[in-house]
């Protein structure tokens, strides 16, 4: 007999239970890079473990809620089985050099070059060099696994498996006769069958970001000077995502350079943050508790809607964050509070925040 379905009351809104931010140290990447080095090569060539945040449950372990980090090694030589899924990713080189095939494109990578896995398209990594690769990739399969709906593919057909189809030729008796029209005055609108399942197709490809050329124009934020109060950042953006500012329709990936001596202000925002830090030392205070970090370092810098800002000790900074808020912008979710003295704005859908810097606008 099947379970009875059950009704309760709505128990009212508990505080947020926010997980502790937390650095993963650069020796211990390392310790686990060795330890997947010295492996016998898996059956699919992925060398592969996830980075868990203690607080994480299954099904969807990540680092964040909502967001899957992996740490991934390729010995020379080596190459992984095709595979392809319904979750995104973000790629980042942290050692040697790769190349990676995806939906038939394929692109060399070098240390600190990112790029991106559209939805279900088949991907192969190679590595033709003399040196062992370790690459991190960011995914929203841990929200997939929450929802219950992550697929996995690991025996995808041969090809590219991104190949459009064909649109068939249009049958009168598969069309409403009276499409999609208003409903009152005021914005309301009914969608007949037919153009709810078969909305305006965007192609979406796998891009490449080498860090070669970012880093030239990372370069240039430096010159802004100490009066400037917005981030020195550039995202690595994909037109696909339009208005939600994405380099995957869930998450963004920026570059950001920090001066010596640099102290963002304090802020926060609902969507999550991870950084990987790869040049120079600071610290992060975080909910009111300082965690320090150094090259190398990857740490869960700011979980969601906690207070936080970051700051540089006597060296140049570079870092990669990975950030959910495309995801929260297409769900209008996304609150963001860049200054604690003034009210949140929900992004996307209410005015966004400016520098004090003539021309820079957007949040800082």
């Amino acid at each position: 007999m099947a379970d009875r379905i059950r009704f309760e009351a709505e128990a009212p809104a508990a505080p947020l239970d926010l997980w502790p931010a937390l650095v993963v140290p650069k020796a211990e990447l390392d310790l686990e890079i060795e330890r997947l080095a010295s492996l016998a090569r898996p059956g699919d060539g992925r060398r592969r473990s996830l980075i868990v945040h203690p607080n994480a449950t299954a099904p969807g372990l990540g680092l964040a809620p909502g967001i899957r980090v992996a740490l991934e090694v390729l010995l020379p030589g080596e190459e992984t089985a095709p595979i392809r899924h319904n979750s995104t990713q973000i790629g980042f080189c942290i050692h040697g050099a790769g190349s990676v095939s995806i939906a038939g494109r394929t692109f060399e990578f070098a240390q600190h070059d990112v790029w991106n896995h559209p939805c279900w398209t088949t991907y192969v990594y190679r590595n033709p060099s003399r040196k062992l690769h370790a690459r991190l990739t960011y995914s929203n399969a841990a929200l997939l696994e929450k929802l219950n709906v992550h697929v996995v593919d690991e025996n995808p057909p041969e090809g590219d498996g991104s190949a459009p189809a064909e649109a068939p030729a249009r049958d009168p008796r598969r069309a409403s006769p009276f499409g999609t029209f208003a409903l009152g005055n005021d914005g309301a609108q009914l969608m007949p069958y037919e153009t709810l399942i078969n909305p305006p197709a965007v192609p979406s490809r796998a891009l490449h970001w080498p860090w070669a050329e970012v880093e030239k124009h990372l370069l240039e934020l430096e010159s802004l000077g100490r009066d400037y109060v917005g981030r020195r950042l550039y995202l690595l953006h994909n037109p696909i995502t339009g208005r939600t500012n994405g380099t995957t329709p869930s998450f963004f990936a920026t570059m950001t350079i920090r001066p010596a001596g640099i102290v963002d202000r304090p802020h926060r925002h609902s969507s999550a943050a991870i950084n990987y830090f790869f040049q120079g030392r600071g610290r992060s205070t975080v909910e009111g508790r300082i965690v320090e970090w150094s090259a190398g370092d990857l740490m869960l810098s700011a979980p969601g809607w906690a207070v936080h800002n970051h700051a540089s000790y006597d060296e140049r900074v570079y870092e990669l964050t990975v950030q959910d808020q495309p995801f929260g912008i297409a769900t209008e979710s996304l609150l963001w509070q860049e200054d604690l003295k003034h009210p949140p704005a929900v992004l996307g859908a209410e005015a966004g925040f400016a520098t004090n810097r003539k021309g820079g606008d957007g949040p800082a």
